[in-house]
């Protein structure tokens, strides 16, 4: 295991999505795939970020930037 982050991306994103649809095309697996990817960026709480989500930590740190 090289970085824990990314391993655990992987798993979630096998987990979640890649286990769970049979794809029927490539433009099916896209569309699905950059939707998980939204999801997972600006609405998921992820426990590396103090359980906020990445949008809601990116919003955090401008503000304490802008506040320096």
């Amino acid at each position: 295991m090289q970085n824990a982050f990314v391993d655990s991306f992987n798993g979630s994103f096998r987990d979640e999505l890649l286990n769970e649809i049979l794809f029927s095309s490539l433009a099916e697996a896209r569309e699905t795939i950059i939707a998980w990817k939204e999801d997972y960026n600006r609405n998921r709480p992820h426990s590396s970020l103090g359980n906020i989500t990445p949008h809601e930590f990116a919003m955090k740190m401008a503000l304490e930037k802008q506040a320096a």
